[in-house]
This record gives structure tokens, C-alpha cells and sequence, in this order.
């Protein structure tokens, strides 16, 4: 039997410059002493590792914040530590998110000599205008210089992409996407401009300055980015995700395939053996903590079996392939009819939305864009 794959988060909190639409504008931070925090994390992951003793990582994830700021030196001991702890499999991915500033791609090559195999760029747009919009701090040229030099030092090369921004039409959209393919990464990342409560862009469109486009026109370039990727080999196998085959995230898979992943660093969130784990959001919080107790865990809950099924089915009815109900019974515990309402169930196949054989059941190309009222209406656990 294949063991389940273990994946580990490692978040690097500290930002250089504020976000508009992010929560840890509190992190800016001017300089660290990177050397005791390099320290806390090496702590934190040992304790994680205490108790996943004897299995072997198949992905480490370097998220924030702005990861790329690390030092190669601290990424390098990250990865060491976590290889002495666990061993990695033979395809382990090591992927690192990165803001597409020349600062940060003079960094790529120590980051790939440390054994980052995997990019992750935040390039949003290829709009000045929308970069504006989105408060970002490059330009398209900076932002397409940075693709460039991390196309030239790692294996596997994924960047971001906004859509649906106020007045944005079809022609404009699908030009922006070619455009996007013809850099040849292996996998894309296209998300829908969500205005969420708090942010900037809520305050500007509470005060009329800032117009969302309209949810048809969402809609059809959502249909859109869906025809014109998978036309080009770059089908969405998620609801925002899109790669050649073979270049899905795997890291990202053993998310919303519900596998464990380990969570070290500020604000980690993990899932270990039914338990959810939250680490302390404040940094200088989380360093106390670790100094503290060896560890910078602030809860550790373990979750029902509805809890578990729940979250399994939130997450893997997002992906193009679906869910096998009967894992989600193995993983929670809970029976195969009472995971899904199958009334519920049996009228959305009727209308073509969800998709079901036997124990696997899935949500069709025609659903996706419903898919939050999907979820409301078939996941029966809570």
C-alpha cells in the first residue's frame, strides 16, 4: 500500500513593504536577526518531527510573507533539517513563493543551490495599469525579468495571475492569458479577483470608487480561462490551477487530497494525525513560545469525524478529479452515506453539475463556477 504522502509548510512571515489585500502588514520588518529565527524554526520543525517519526516528506512549501528574502544559508539548513528528520521521497518538491522583484531574482540562484526545485512567483498581472490597481510594487517588466531568471535556475516554474478586475472584458483577458501560455511554465495559477471584507478595495468600492465587474461577465471569463488553458495543454485540474501534465503542485494536492501536512513558522496552520495545529500569528510571539517550550504551537485541536470529512470534501471537490468517498470514510471514520446528502446529490447530476460513479464523485466543468453552493448543498458532515 502507498504511504500517504507528508508535506510540510514553512512560513516565513516578514514582508518588506505593505500589502493592500493581505493581514500581516504587521510584519513589515526593515532588517531580523535572521540568525535566531533561522534557530526557531530548525526547533519548531523538530518537534513536528517527534511525532511523524518513520514517514518521509514528499513536499516542503516555503510560503509568507516574502519567503525569497531568506537567506540561501537558512533555506539550506531548513531543507537539511527536514531531510535528517524525515528523508524525502525521490520526487520530493521543494517549492518557494517569491515576489518578481530584482532583488528577489538576484537571490534565485543561492535558492536553487539550497534545493528550492520549484517557483512560485506572484507576478498578478501583465497590466501596469492592474498592478497599480492591485497595489503591487513591480511593473510588468521587472515582473517578466524575474520570470526569466527563474525559468534559468529552476526545474519548475509556476506564476499567478488576477483576472476579472473592474472593466476588464473578454478580448482584453484572453490576449493577457495568450500572452501568459506563451512563457511556456508548466503550470499557472489564475484567480478571480474576490473583494474581501477589510480590505482596501472594500473600503473603495463602500465609497463608489472602485466598481467590481459584473458576476455575468466573471462567469464567462472563468469559462474562458478554462477553454483557452486546457486548449493549450494547461488544463485546470483545481478550481484556480492549471498545468501541464505531470506539473500539478503536488504540494498543493496533498492539501485537497486531505493528506497530512506539518505547519512550522508565525500563523502555520497544520493537519497531523486528525489534529489541527495553529501556531502563534505574531512573530516575536511565536519566537517566545519556541524559546519557551520548544515549539510554537498555540492550539493543537483533534477534529471530529464530521470535522474531518467536512474539510476532506471542501477540499477535494475543488479538484478536477473529484473525491473517492470511500478515503474520505477510511480518513474520518465516518460511514459512506453519511458523507454527502445524496438527495442533494442525485438533483445536481441531474442538472449536469456533479458527476458520480459509485464511490467517486465529482463536480463538472459546468459546476465549477458554483462551486461554494455546491459544496453548501452536498457535503452532509458539520
Amino acid at each position: 500500500m502507498t504511504e500517504e504522502p507528508l508535506a510540510l509548510y514553512v512560513h516565513w512571515p516578514f514582508c518588506v513593504s505593505k500589502c493592500p489585500y493581505c493581514d500581516f502588514n504587521s510584519h513589515v520588518r526593515a532588517e531580523i536577526d535572521e540568525a535566531a529565527w533561522r534557530d526557531a524554526l530548525l526547533a519548531d520543525l523538530a518537534h513536528e518531527a517527534e511525532l511523524t517519526a518513520g514517514r518521509r516528506l514528499t513536499s516542503i512549501f516555503f510560503g509568507g510573507g516574502t519567503p525569497s528574502l531568506m537567506r540561501p544559508e537558512t533555506v539550506a539548513a531548513v531543507i537539511g533539517a527536514a531531510d535528517r528528520h524525515w528523508g524525502f521521497s525521490d520526487d520530493v518538491e521543494i517549492t518557494l513563493e517569491a515576489n518578481p522583484s530584482s532583488v528577489e531574482a538576484a537571490r534565485f540562484a543561492g535558492l536553487a543551490a539550497a534545493g528550492v526545485n520549484r517557483v512560485s512567483l506572484g507576478l498578478q498581472s501583465l497590466d501596469n495599469e492592474a498592478l497599480h490597481l492591485l497595489g503591487r510594487a513591480h511593473d510588468v517588466d521587472e515582473g517578466l525579468s524575474a520570470l526569466e531568471t527563474a525559468q534559468r535556475h529552476f526545474g519548475r516554474v509556476s506564476f499567478d495571475l488576477i483576472y476579472a478586475l473592474p472593466g476588464q472584458d473578454e478580448a482584453a483577458w484572453q490576449t493577457e492569458l495568450a500572452h501568459a501560455i506563451g512563457f511556456g511554465t508548466g503550470h499557472l495559477s489564475l484567480y478571480q479577483l474576490t473583494i474581501e471584507p477589510g480590505t482596501r478595495f472594500a473600503t473603495l468600492v463602500d465609497k463608489g470608487e472602485l466598481h467590481p465587474l459584473d458576476p455575468d461577465m466573471g462567469a464567462t471569463l472563468f469559462e474562458l480561462t478554462r477553454d483557452v488553458t486546457a486548449a493549450a495543454g494547461i488544463p485546470a485540474y483545481e478550481i484556480s490551477n492549471h498545468a501541464r501534465p505531470g506539473q500539478e503542485s503536488r504540494h498543493n494536492l496533498t492539501y485537497w487530497r486531505y493528506g497530512d501536512y506539518l505547519g512550522v513558522g508565525p500563523g502555520a496552520h497544520g493537519r497531523r494525525d486528525g489534529h489541527a495545529t495553529f501556531r502563534r500569528k505574531k512573530p516575536e510571539n511565536w519566537l517566545s513560545a519556541v524559546a519557551r517550550n520548544g515549539h510554537g504551537i498555540e492550539s493543537e485541536e483533534a477534529l471530529s469525524s464530521s470535522a474531518r470529512a467536512a474539510e476532506a470534501l471542501l477540499m477535494g471537490l475543488r479538484l478536477g478529479e473529484g473525491v473517492d468517498l470511500e478515503r474520505v470514510s477510511r480518513r474520518s471514520g465516518l460511514a459512506v452515506d453519511a458523507l454527502v446528502d445524496q438527495r442533494a446529490v442525485a438533483r445536481l447530476e441531474k442538472l449536469s453539475l456533479v458527476a458520480s460513479d459509485g464511490p467517486h464523485l465529482t463536480v463538472t466543468p459546468q459546476g465549477m463556477p458554483l462551486l461554494d453552493a455546491i459544496l453548501g448543498e452536498v457535503v452532509a458532515a458539520d
